[in-house]
């Protein structure tokens, strides 16, 4: 397969950085990365109007860099919460996912582009979790998400006490129900002797 040397207008994952040159096979440059405007072919002919172009796209790039550390430095101590419905252990009805992230984090006064949120799979279950948001290529902010039933803990608690109480009328119940069967068989034994005696 044909390769052929491109520069990098943007960021693209497994790919490079903008400003990058690099080496990609012909027909991904050809019907994806040119047409999208995702990158400029360099040739020998082009190699002045390259180096320029790359210079300011490596300024840029190094600028958003620093506005994105910025950024992280102001949600350092950011966190989000969600109270879902969930049944027992804790499942949910529904799930947590990377846009639910990105409008808990909208309604602090952060936009962030919920593609930016790396989050393999939905939440589904409560418990207290790490997402990471992906400010830059190179700057990522670990947010702590945590997520509860609904009514938080207390709703747990009383569940807690319903199921102990469940249990406890049930332990209570087959002892309640023993008695009766251990008097009989007292009394049966009691006429069985009486009739021995007779």
């Amino acid at each position: 397969m044909a390769n052929t040397t491109i520069l990098l207008r943007e960021d693209i994952d497994a790919l490079g950085g903008r400003g990058e040159i690099v080496k990609v096979k012909a027909g991904y440059a050809r019907n994806y990365l040119l047409p999208q405007g995702l990158a400029t072919l360099a040739t020998k002919g082009n190699v002045k109007q390259i180096e320029q172009e790359r210079t300011a796209l490596l300024k840029r790039a190094s600028e958003e860099k620093a506005t994105a550390e910025l950024q992280k430095e102001q949600m350092g101590v950011i966190e989000v919460a969600f109270e879902r419905k969930a049944g027992d252990g804790g499942q949910l009805f529904g799930s947590v996912t990377s846009m639910d992230v990105a409008d808990a984090l909208k309604a602090k006064g952060y936009e962030i582009d919920r593609r930016k949120i790396v989050l393999r799979d939905p939440i589904k279950e409560t418990g207290e979790y790490t997402v990471n948001v992906k400010l830059h290529r190179e700057v990522t902010l670990q947010v702590p998400v945590k997520v509860t039933a609904e009514g938080g803990e207390v709703a747990d608690e009383k569940t807690e006490k319903k199921t102990r109480k469940a249990k406890g009328e049930a332990e209570e119940a087959p002892a309640e129900a023993a008695a009766p069967a251990t008097e009989a068989a007292t009394d049966a034994e009691a006429v069985a002797s009486e009739s021995n005696d007779a």
